[in-house]
């Protein structure tokens, strides 16, 4: 913002030769009186100059690049909570430490939305494989308590086809399947999540599934193998690399057996999302919603899955206030909780407005899950104007060339977006630009913080508000809520239907 700084110019003169010609009490009294007229008038006759986009960029850049919180916030919550796992006391203290960081950062709408779910938490398990014992670890939602014993059946990805060859090959067997796409595969196939793989089995009759890894090292991976977020009816569990592979090679040459024994825990609990409000200054009855979800599985601190994610948006919120940022519309800076059990915080929001009549009033949904360093966007859904993003994201390059500027349509399954996505809300998230490395500790007992790269984060907070706030304050929204065709249309065309299908989230009769 630029002002005058001059006083008009025949009252200063005055004044001037006022006190020239004159040093008694009533002249002074006089320079007073004219002094506090000359700046009455100089502060009407400033104008205020309307901040530039660049200004607005260069001013959050700076101010996140000097205060951010993201990495500081995460890292004292992990030392003083650790993992985060819905329903457990450590994920009541991770929701009490966000609100208060929200109010600390003063939000003064800041609450809890609090829902029900049946939470899952591990207990003991153990893997004989021709009575050779293996380490093995437990995927969420398996039986409160199983033993089974069978043989083994290698069904490759585990994918449809692979069961659709054979479909009574596992019934009252144990399916082994691997995690990802094997090496040598035919090309083109798609991997479908552990989940749904999971659900494939139980399909063709099997009575317990084991998932290899596909990471070095024998990392073990965790994760629900339900796509409902309700008990599976067979125990699930995942080995580790080395270990699955040389199954697969021993099988080739003689039958193996397997016996699963173990005890979880499931008990209806409350959780809660915690939600901050920015009211828009023009239009607050249009809502945009940033979210991450707060929560993680409790074999390690979650520092990436999804700390680097939940902890940029409590940031992004915070820069909002440090920046006296009023968009337009209004913005929710949602913490969910229960993704990792089956998207339950964010199911549960899109339930509510639904039920009262405000999900039309939810404009865009961004999510940030394992987001980190962004160097572009990823826009969701049917778009009117592609424009606005490659222009937004020119901007960004502009303020840092490290942003390149990449542009995507498409979406995926499995994070708290998915929710909104199914009701025709367009979606955004970043493309981002993380360490590899770090995808290997993917649910694993190594997603620790010294994982966690500052200024990554930092990178995703700065973008970040930039992205959001443009958003926010645009004069017309770069898409609008599609229609129950076009949204059929729109996950037909990002090959989503088999797995909706599979995790009878398919909404659409044919």
């Amino acid at each position: 913002m630029k002002f005058t700084n001059k006083l008009a110019p025949n009252l200063t003169n005055k004044i001037v030769n006022l006190y020239a010609s004159t040093k008694n009490k009533l002249a002074m009294n006089k320079i007073a009186y004219l002094l506090m007229v000359a700046l009455c008038l100089q502060a009407c006759s400033e104008t205020k100059k309307e901040e530039s986009q660049a200004e607005l960029f260069a001013r959050i850049d700076t101010e996140i690049n000097q205060n951010s919180k993201g990495y500081s916030s995460l890292k004292e919550a992990t030392e003083t909570i650790g993992h985060r796992l819905t329903g457990s006391s450590n994920g009541e203290k991770a929701e009490e430490y966000t609100y208060n960081k929200f109010k600390e950062y003063g939000f003064e709408d800041v609450t809890y939305q609090t829902f029900e779910v049946e939470a899952w938490a591990r207990g003991n398990v153990s893997l004989e494989i021709n009575n050779n014992s293996i380490k093995v670890v437990t995927l969420g939602h398996s039986p409160i308590k199983s033993e089974v014993t069978g043989e083994i059946v290698d069904m490759g990805n585990g994918l449809d086809a692979d069961y659709a060859a054979n479909p009574e090959a596992v019934k009252g067997k144990i399916a082994l399947a691997y995690i990802s796409i094997l090496p040598g595969s035919e090309e083109g196939l798609t991997n479908l999540h552990r989940s749904e793989k999971t659900a494939l089995a139980i399909k063709y009759g099997a009575i317990g599934i084991i998932i290899i890894n596909q990471v070095d090292n024998g990392v073990l991976l965790t994760g629900t193998a339900s796509v409902t977020g309700e008990l599976i009816p067979i125990p699930a569990v995942c080995i580790g690399k080395e270990d699955g592979m040389a199954l697969k090679e021993s099988m080739k040459i003689k039958k193996a057996t397997a016996k699963i024994a173990m005890t979880n825990k499931s008990d209806v609990i409350k959780a809660r999302n915690v939600v901050a409000t920015l009211t828009g200054s023009e239009i607050p009855e249009e809502i945009i919603v940033l979210g991450g979800h707060l929560d993680s599985w409790d074999l390690a601190t979650g520092a990436i899955d999804n700390g680097i994610g939940s902890f940029a948006v409590l940031d992004i919120a915070r820069a909002f206030k440090a920046n006296n940022l009023h968009p337009k519309r209004t913005v929710k800076f949602v913490m969910f909780m229960g993704e990792e059990q089956g998207l339950l915080g964010s199911k549960f929001l899109v339930e509510q407005a639904i039920e009262n009549k405000t999900i039309e009033n939810i404009k865009y949904m961004m999510n940030l899950d394992m987001s980190g360093n962004p160097i572009g966007m990823n826009a969701g859904g049917k778009l009117d104007d592609e424009q606005f993003f490659k222009d937004l994201g020119s901007a960004i390059q502009k303020q840092d060339t490290i942003y390149q500027n990449t542009f995507s349509n498409k979406s995926g399954l499995h994070s708290d977006h998915q929710p909104f996505m199914l009701e025709g809300v367009p979606i955004l998230s970043v493309n981002s630009n993380l360490d590899r490395s770090i995808y290997g500790c993917y649910h694993s007992d190594c997603d620790d913080f010294n994982l966690v790269n500052e200024d990554h984060m930092k990178n995703t907070s700065r973008f970040g508000t930039m992205m959001l706030y443009s958003l926010a304050n645009a004069d017309k929204l770069p898409a609008t809520k599609m229609d129950s065709d076009t949204t059929k249309e729109f996950m037909i065309k990002n090959n989503l239907k088999e797995k909706l299908i599979i995790g009878n989230d398919w909404k659409w009769e044919e």
